[in-house]
């Protein structure tokens, strides 16, 4: 079975991941800018990487594009982003997701990465430090509000090759 993972990163956590899922599965690796010159018809198994950006998995359009006519192949898509896997919002944003109709054929996973000010774009870095303000200012926080401002308030790391078991097992499953 051949498989492709692609991925779109800014930071470097969805990379990681992707290259994680790349080497378990002997796939071929390949960056955004780069999946455009290939023909998405030589692989059974077609996987996209992208980081969660507004409730929505970055480039993700294009995937959806790319796949809507390929017949017979197995879809997945993982999102990477900053809460942890715990977080309830988590399963609503994969069940939102997974019952849209573009993904109707796509298996759609998360995957926790973390945030890095240095390596994010301006405007990214931001836009997070105005939802961290927004959180901040408001009167009654409740236990998340307060997680949320201390986890976004600087860089951090929680990735790790754990989950991509289950991206991993529906692969070759």
């Amino acid at each position: 079975m051949k498989t492709v993972v692609i991925y779109n990163s800014q930071t470097g956590f969805t990379k990681r991941y992707a290259q994680w899922i790349a080497e378990k599965t002997e796939a071929r690796c390949v960056e955004f800018k780069e999946a455009k010159k290939i023909d998405l018809n030589e692989f059974d198994t077609i996987v996209f990487g992208g980081w969660a950006m507004a409730g929505s998995i970055t480039k993700v359009k294009w995937f959806n594009k790319q796949t809507q006519n390929l017949q017979g192949k197995k879809l997945i898509a993982f999102c990477v982003g900053a809460s942890p896997i715990e977080n309830p919002d988590i399963d609503e944003f994969i069940k939102k997701t997974s019952t849209q109709e573009e993904f109707k054929n796509t298996k759609v996973f998360y995957c926790p990465g973390g945030l890095d000010y240095e390596k994010m774009s301006g405007a990214s870095r931001t836009m997070m430090k105005m939802f961290v303000k927004m959180l901040d200012s408001k009167k009654d926080k409740t236990e998340n509000d307060l997680m949320q401002i201390k986890m976004l308030s600087s860089s951090y790391d929680i990735s790790d090759i754990k989950y991509i078991e289950p991206i991993v097992e529906y692969i070759k499953g």
